[in-house]
């Protein structure tokens, strides 16, 4: 069910966008790519999003108050952050809190982990997904 998934990667840096997108072009999932957090807001309103991967340093919003706004506008995304700056005492109480799944630190290598930790963040909004989904059974007395 992976490939009927779509990861959403929020970069301002196009090199590295474009270094995402061909590292993961043999990947099953439906990949968007965007360099502004206000460009993601947008694409949010007309695309289906399961899992956003965003960096923490942007010009115009930080990661961290995208994550937020991500948190309480569509909280069944799956929130991760691929970033260099993963001491940031911001970031390890986001971590803490729960608003972010998985922090990837920069540089990051592809060919194997980095790949598995997509497709994690992707079973995990499925398994979510799933519960959610369920009837509750109601105990009769």
């Amino acid at each position: 069910m992976v490939e009927n998934r779509t990861v959403l990667f929020v970069d301002d840096d196009e090199a590295i966008l474009n270094s995402l997108e061909r590292g993961l072009m043999d990947e099953p999932y439906n990949k968007l790519f965007t360099i502004s957090c206000k460009e993601a807001l947008e694409i949010l309103k007309r695309e289906e999003v399961h899992v956003i991967i965003t960096d923490l340093r942007m010009p115009e919003m930080s990661g961290l108050e995208f994550i937020k706004i991500i948190k309480k506008e569509y909280p069944r995304i799956i929130r991760m952050v691929l970033s260099g700056y993963s001491q940031d005492p911001a970031l390890q109480m986001a971590i803490d809190q729960g608003e972010i799944y998985i922090l990837i630190p920069k540089p990051w290598k592809s060919g194997g982990n980095f790949e598995k930790l997509i497709r994690r963040a992707v079973e995990h909004y499925n398994i979510q997904n799933e519960r959610e989904t369920i009837p509750q059974r109601i105990p009769r007395d």
